[in-house]
Parts: structure tokens; C-alpha cells; sequence
């Protein structure tokens, strides 16, 4: 595991996650703040991916790629061992990214006005992306239940009955819940009783805390797959984002074709020189590297859960079942966020996510990115405690 304990100094290297908390935060000089916001790990990409790319540079010519068949068989098989489901080669649609994945279902598939449903807090792109296309999004807030998020079905189905689409996180971001097949059975129940389609996102799919299992929706959705939009990536499990390459799976050729004459009216058709070389070495020949990347998050979020909850107390952590980041609850700390997120800037010296970028469901809570060295975490953490244990203002 010293793999993952290794620091790398990512300090100007353009990197979202170190060089642009200025911006981000509106603070004069982040030299000293230490980044535990953005879902970007700070780990190095599996060594059999770093090998193609090498390969990839060494040849020199960066001419106009495509996705070949030998990609589309690694995304099958991935998914085949991994999650006992069975994707068609025709079914895949490779795209630039989950966000303008996203983005181009919702325009191919809604109108302007539409209403769209989104569980809170959720994924800000999921209502940002509906809104600057003139969408209305409606909001249907998730629940906490012994610690956990479920959905008010009640509330849901409410919401779903003008709707056009309902936008899913599976599994969930921020709170890293991991759905019952039960449950997306119920989601693709009500969504076929008000004939809503669905966008299933499931870039967090890999990323399973045992003896959690990911259940992809369109698997359990029987004859009301070709309802279902689903969006997943290598990059957010091989840490990979900057690669740029996702897939959406759509069972219904027409609703397929609607979207690839979409990506040909917008020119999104075509993916960059290495994405081919990543995603085959990382689904192929990187098994190994993510199952010891989940042993390290594994033990980071119960460091973490059990060290934040002991230096600060009144703070409750939402422990993931999924994923790499912890939900903060710190509403029982009788501070507003402006005076959270100040704390953590300013005395703390840590940049954490507010929770109300989620929507307003987030309110008192923080997201913090525990994929990092332990080293790095520890840091993290006393920098939290004498944040929010600190009496001053600021």
C-alpha cells in the first residue's frame, strides 16, 4: 500500500484541485491551504495506464483517434465481472464526459420548460446543467435515516408527475449511499407509472466500501431499460478525470441514433489521442490497483469518521458506503456556513466543500476528499479540528 502513501506535489501543475482555490474561494493567496475539496484523487494513475501512455507519447503522432472495438469489449467486460451485467457493444456511445454527457441528454430529450426532478443535495451539475437549458428543475430532498440518505418515495412520486426526466445519482454524491436493488426497482416503477425517462449516474459505480455491491439501474430495469440513460466513466475510479472519456449505455436504438445525431450538430463526436490507450490498460490490465486503492479509502474513512468525531465534538460524519468522500454533518455546532467555511480558510487553513453547493438540502454540511496519503488526511483533519473547535470569529 505505499503506493498510496507516497506525497506528490501537485502545486502548479494547472492542477482544479491546488491552483485555483484563489479563484474558488475568493481568498487573495492559498499557499498554505490545504486542498480537500474536488473529487481528484492524490494518488498516480495505475502503473499499467501510465505504461500506455508512455507508449502512446513515444509514438509521436497525435492524429484524430476513435474508440475502437477492443474499447468497447473492455468496457463489456468490466462490467460483466464486475457488476453481472451484460452490455451490448451497440448500446455504447462514448463521449467527452459525464457532465456533457449529461448535457446532451437533456437536450435531445427535454424541452425547454420541461421539469426535471433531482433528489437533494445532490451533484450540482444535475440542476446547473437543467437550468442554463432553460429547464425546471424540482426538487425532491432525500431523507436521513439512521444515518443514512433514503428517498421519500412519497415525495418523489409527487414530483415525478409533470415531469420529463428524472436525473439519478447511483451511488450517491455527496452522501456515498449505495441503493437497494429495492429501491431502483421502485425508482423505475414510478418513473414507468408517470413515463419518465431517466439519467442513471454512475461514475462512483467502481468505488464500492465492502461488502457494498454496485447495482447499475438499467440492470434491474427488465423491460423498462430503454428508459434508462446510463453514464460511466473510467476516470473518476482510475483517478483519470483529466483524460476525458465516458460512455453512456442506451438500450433503444432510436433514442441512440437522437443522440448521435445531437453529437454530430455540436461537433462533440470525437475523443482526444490518449483516451483509448487509458481507458483499455485501466478496465484490462488495473483491477489489482483499484482493489488496493479501496483497502487505502477504506481505512482513510474510518481514520477519518472516528478522528473528526473525537476532536470535534457535535460533529457527526455520514460514512459512505461508496465513494471517497465524507459528508460532514455540523449543524449541531450553532455555526453558519459563511462562519464555517471562514473558520476552515482562514484559522484552519483547509478548503472543504459548503454544503449548500448541493442545494439548499446541504445546508450544515461540509464534503470532504479523503483520497489522499494518511499523512495528508491527519493533516487535514487537525486542521478541521482547530477550525471548528476554535472560539475566535474567523
Amino acid at each position: 500500500m505505499t503506493f498510496f502513501q507516497h506525497i506528490h506535489d501537485r502545486k502548479n501543475t494547472r492542477s482544479v484541485k491546488w491552483d485555483t482555490m484563489e479563484t474558488r474561494y475568493g481568498i487573495e493567496d492559498s499557499s498554505d491551504i490545504l486542498p480537500m475539496w474536488i473529487a481528484d484523487m492524490d494518488f498516480p494513475a495505475p502503473p499499467a495506464v501510465l505504461k500506455a501512455l508512455h507508449d502512446r507519447v513515444e509514438h509521436s503522432i497525435f492524429g484524430y483517434s476513435f474508440m475502437c472495438e477492443e474499447c468497447r469489449t473492455a468496457v463489456i467486460d468490466w462490467q460483466k465481472k464486475r457488476n453481472d451485467w451484460k452490455i451490448e457493444s451497440d448500446w455504447l456511445l462514448f463521449h467527452q464526459g459525464i457532465i456533457p454527457a449529461i448535457a446532451s441528454i437533456i437536450e435531445t430529450f427535454t424541452e425547454k420548460h420541461d421539469k426535471i426532478v433531482v433528489t437533494t443535495p445532490v451533484y450540482p451539475p444535475f440542476f446547473e446543467l437543467a437550468e442554463h437549458q432553460d429547464r425546471e428543475v424540482i426538487y425532491s430532498p432525500l431523507v436521513v435515516q439512521d444515518g443514512q440518505y433514503v428517498i421519500d418515495f412519497n415525495d418523489f412520486e409527487e414530483k415525478l408527475r409533470d415531469a420529463s426526466l428524472f436525473i439519478f445519482c447511483n451511488p450517491h454524491n455527496p452522501g456515498g449511499r449505495v441503493w437497494t436493488p429495492e429501491e431502483l426497482t421502485e425508482i423505475v416503477r414510478l418513473c414507468s407509472k408517470h413515463d419518465v425517462l431517466i439519467i442513471s449516474d454512475e461514475i462512483h459505480g467502481d468505488l464500492m466500501i465492502k461488502p457494498h455491491r454496485h447495482t447499475p439501474l438499467a440492470k434491474i430495469a427488465g423491460a423498462e431499460s430503454d428508459r434508462v440513460f446510463t453514464c460511466m466513466a473510467p476516470t473518476k475510479t482510475f483517478n483519470l478525470a483529466g483524460i476525458q472519456v465516458a460512455m453512456i449505455v442506451a438500450t433503444d436504438k432510436e433514442k441512440r441514433d437522437k443522440l448521435e445525431k445531437h453529437a454530430l450538430a455540436h461537433g462533440s463526436g470525437m475523443l482526444n489521442a490518449f483516451a483509448p490507450a487509458a481507458l483499455t490498460s485501466a478496465y484490462n490490465e488495473s483491477e489489482s490497483w483499484l482493489e488496493d486503492m479501496l483497502t487505502t479509502i477504506s481505512d482513510n474513512i474510518d481514520f477519518a469518521s472516528s478522528e473528526l468525531q473525537k476532536k470535534v465534538p457535535g460533529l457527526r460524519v455520514m460514512k459512505p458506503q461508496s465513494t471517497y468522500l465524507l459528508w460532514l454533518d455540523y449543524s449541531r455546532l450553532d455555526l453558519t456556513e459563511d462562519e464555517v467555511m471562514k473558520k476552515l480558510l482562514f484559522t484552519g487553513k483547509v478548503a472543504l466543500e459548503p454544503g449548500s453547493k448541493y442545494g439548499s438540502a446541504g445546508l450544515g454540511y461540509l464534503r470532504l476528499n479523503a483520497a489522499c496519503p494518511r499523512a495528508t488526511l491527519a493533516d487535514g483533519i487537525d486542521r478541521i479540528a482547530l477550525a471548528l473547535t476554535n472560539k475566535n470569529p474567523n
